[in-house]
């Protein structure tokens, strides 16, 4: 079964959910990575969803993209931007997928016969997305991260599937970590082991013991509580590492490489002992941490209550102000507040030097970000519009610009005279809603002498998109002539890729998503050309400003 010699590291979670498990396994990931090793990141969810392509980003997050289109959990970002490789489908295996695999085999008769049963069927089935997913890259390591905690009875699969694996491949070929949550109790003013204790004997309970545990928790882990978790798992304590909430989540694989974990691994798979190439990364974490001038960005948003929704545009933006050697502070802007008749949008939109509006779907908050379009437009301030944020500022030129006061997406409204975005003809005998978009990667042509250009500085780009609606190519002329450069266009001249303001410092509009490339050392060419703009204007306001502000005292 494991021909290629892949050795596995398989992570699971205990105690509560939300604990960081995701940047746990990137970490496990990054310091081998820099050992030299080719890395394969996978994440098994629980849903039975197919993929998360129809999950509410409200509640779990935002959606992830891959180059070949596949709708994935956020956590496959964290996996890319700590391994800087590009994942496909194969790193996304949802319950799902697992599911409707065995039902199509047993349709095609498949199982001559046999009644169907997790155990074997399902968990085979799971066996051979993890070996396959790595045998495909060629990777020496896989490293799997399991969703959920020990106990869901929807993980039950993937937990069995995973025991399975260190006897079908060999004990020297499968290590197991475990990550657990560490309470603090305010009343006796101590960090509590016990229920990590429960979560590593229900672990063991299933046949699985952990090789290393992670310790999660806000405050400082004496080094008795480390032992106590130690004995529970029948470990050394070098094993068990403690992981306090860190100022950055870049800092884990150093906190990890430091905690010796790295060669924990090496031993424990029987790999060749390595020294590992970390200057690049412990430079990154230095520039972080040091204290640096502040930019304030905008994100015109409908979800306002949970960063993960728009975690890739918060850590490009992060990555961009990193390059220009400043610290983005992110400002929520309520576009559904934005957009009500009765808003001061001055008020609501003062204090940002930048502004970003983010992709989504459906009608609310739609005015409030039109609204921002608008005040970013008029007052000469740097605007990122992305996906949707491409679209209301079509729609906001449209009507403010040309006159056209109805003008809207049929998104919106399918009565407007003036749909300046449209769904496209293949688009509109669709019925299902999953997987049904225009996803991942898809070529584009720039303008020379555009802010795109210069960003990217080449001819052709390829991006990730996830989107229905386009750019109404009828009005490409008269959008044209009033001023609005159509800075990417896709090789066959079909769609508009990215739109920008002739008369503006800068004001760009990507129908893809960008923020899905960005790397914390190597951030996005618009991100970073963004910040740099920011960056420009509030330099020669402050250069205006500051004379006045001396004539005052």
């Amino acid at each position: 079964m494991n021909e290629t010699r892949t050795k596995f590291i398989f992570v699971t979670g205990g105690v509560l959910s939300g604990l960081g498990k995701g940047i746990v396994a990137a970490s496990i990931g990054n310091i081998l990575k820099a050992r030299g090793h080719k890395i394969f990141m996978q994440k098994l969810d629980q849903y039975i969803n197919y993929d998360a392509g129809t999950l509410n980003p409200g509640e779990h997050g935002e959606v992830f993209v891959t180059d070949d289109g596949a709708e994935t959990d956020l956590d496959l970002g964290h996996y890319e931007r700590f391994i800087d490789e590009n994942l496909t489908k194969d790193s996304s295996i949802m319950t799902g997928r697992i599911y409707s695999d065995v039902i199509s085999r047993e349709r095609r008769g498949d199982f001559l016969g046999k009644t169907v049963q997790v155990i074997p069927h399902l968990t085979d089935v799971v066996k051979e997305f993890i070996v396959n997913g790595a045998k495909k890259v060629g990777a020496d390591i896989a490293v799997v991260e399991v969703g959920g905690t020990v106990g869901d009875h929807e993980g039950f699969h993937f937990l069995e599937a995973i025991r399975q694996m260190k006897h079908d491949l060999g004990a020297d070929n499968v290590m197991y970590c475990h990550t657990v949550f560490l309470p603090y109790l305010g009343v006796t003013k101590e960090v509590k082991t016990r229920p990590a204790q429960y979560s590593i004997r229900e672990l063991q309970g299933i046949g699985i013991s952990p090789d290393a545990i992670f310790c999660r928790s806000d405050h400082p882990i004496p080094q008795s509580g480390l032992e106590k978790i130690a004995r529970a798992a029948n470990l050394p304590v070098a094993n068990v590492v403690p992981l306090q909430t860190a100022s950055t989540v870049y800092e884990v694989p150093l906190t990890l490489e430091n905690f010796g974990i790295g060669k924990v691994v090496e031993e424990r798979l029987k790999l060749v002992p390595t020294e590992p190439n970390l200057t690049e990364w412990r430079e990154l974490v230095g520039k972080i941490k040091s204290d640096k001038r502040k930019l304030h960005i905008g994100i015109v948003a409908k979800y306002t209550t949970m960063e993960d929704t728009y975690i890739c545009i918060f850590e490009a933006l992060r990555a961009a102000g990193w390059y220009h050697n400043v610290d983005v502070n992110l400002k929520w802007i309520d576009a559904e507040e934005l957009g009500s008749p009765t808003a001061n949008v001055g008020e609501l939109m003062a204090g940002c030097d930048g502004y970003v509006v983010p992709g989504g779907f459906g009608i609310r908050g739609i005015e409030g970000k039109i609204k921002a379009a608008k005040y970013a437009r008029e007052n000469q301030i740097p605007y990122l519009g992305l996906c949707l944020g491409l679209q209301v500022a079509v729609i906001e030129f449209a009507r403010n610009v040309l006159g056209w006061q109805d003008a809207h997406s049929t998104e919106f409204d399918e009565t407007t005279t003036h749909p300046v975005i449209h769904i496209m003809e293949y688009q509109k005998t669709i019925i299902n809603k999953g997987g049904t978009m225009r996803l991942g990667a898809y070529p584009a042509v720039l303008k020379k002498d555009s802010h795109a250009y210069n960003a990217y500085r080449q001819d052709e780009i390829s991006e990730r998109h996830r989107h229905r609606w386009e750019f109404n190519n009828q009005y490409r002329h008269d959008f044209e002539q009033a001023g609005m450069i159509l800075s990417g266009i896709s090789p066959s001249n079909e769609l508009v890729e990215l739109i920008e303001l002739r008369d503006h410092p800068w004001f760009v509009g990507t129908q893809f998503h960008p923020e899905f490339k960005s790397r914390p050392n190597r951030p996005h060419p618009l991100f970073r050309d963004f910040i740099g703009a920011t960056l420009k204007v509030t330099s020669l306001i402050d250069s205006v400003i500051e004379p006045q502000s001396l004539l005052v005292h």
